[in-house]
């Protein structure tokens, strides 16, 4: 590991534990990773010569985790209005475009772009509410350590003993062996985790272990779906911003899919109890 990664990780571990412990900085800082995730998301598009709105897009987007953070709702399914308005906005916004070429094309990447960047990385705001206190504050500890220990895992495994392809039209350099080392990597580490999750629910060490192992490999899918991104669009990493890791988007790509599922299951298992 290149001593550039060494220090971007670093950084990030400690700002990442922080925002944990403090739901002030958290919210500053989901906001700020989600502003540049979707300035990076963006970037890639516009080399396709896509006519995006990038700048209205990321305004939206980073009003998505503050609206749930502030618990602002006109609704009852305020999100889902949120949206809709987002659509027509870029709607009028097309109305005023002399070229009318790929409208279609470019308000849809731009609905898309908030919706896959924004709204699903806003969980982690609603996981991190979801109970009140720090009990809300250990259930995103978890998830965040199931999570990212699989990227870790795929990566370790991978660059060292990788030989067999995942998907190599997708990812040429994600291997099998990557692949089975992130579920494992994912299940050891939501046993050692098992205290961050709350003591009303049933679990025995196998139930853990195979719920780390899932939110693993859903990380995984997230990771997947980035890599398939960033080839439709030619480039290796979505931005320089963390040498040594690429951009904000590399970073968040597993939490994309890890945190929307992981939310859902708690609040069911949460309800059941």
């Amino acid at each position: 590991m290149s001593r550039q990664r060494i220090t971007s990780s670093t950084i990030m571990v400690a700002l990442t534990a922080f925002a944990i412990i403090n739901e002030w900085f958290f919210i500053a800082f989901v906001i700020a990773l989600t502003a540049g995730a979707l300035y990076e998301f963006f970037y890639l598009v516009k080399k396709k010569d896509i006519p995006i709105y990038s700048y209205v897009g990321i305004f939206i987007g980073i009003l998505i985790p503050l609206s749930i953070f502030t618990k602002f709702e006109l609704t009852k399914n305020w999100e889902l209005l949120f949206i809709v308005l987002g659509f027509l906005l870029l709607l009028l916004l097309q109305f005023s475009r002399k070229d009318n070429r790929n409208a279609i094309i470019g308000i849809s990447t731009t609905l898309f772009g908030i919706l896959y960047v924004s709204w699903f990385f806003s969980f982690l705001v609603k996981i991190r509410l979801l109970i009140p206190g720090i009990d809300g504050a250990r259930l995103l500890a978890f998830i965040l350590l199931v999570t990212k220990s699989a990227d870790i895992g795929a990566l370790i495994i991978g660059s060292r003993f990788g030989k067999h392809a995942l998907i190599p039209k997708i990812s040429p350099k994600k291997s099998a062996e990557g692949w089975w080392a992130s579920l494992l990597f994912g299940g050891i580490t939501a046993v050692l985790c098992w205290p961050l999750l709350p003591p009303e629910i049933p679990y025995t060490l196998a139930s853990v272990f195979f719920v780390g192992v899932f939110f693993g490999a859903v990380g995984q899918l997230g990771d997947l779906s980035e890599s398939m991104i960033k080839r439709d669009c030619n480039v290796k990493d979505s931005g320089k911003l963390l040498p040594g890791m690429g951009g904000i988007l590399d970073v968040i790509d597993s939490l994309l899919f890890s945190a929307p599922a992981f939310y859902l299951y708690m609040s069911s298992a949460l309800h059941a109890t």
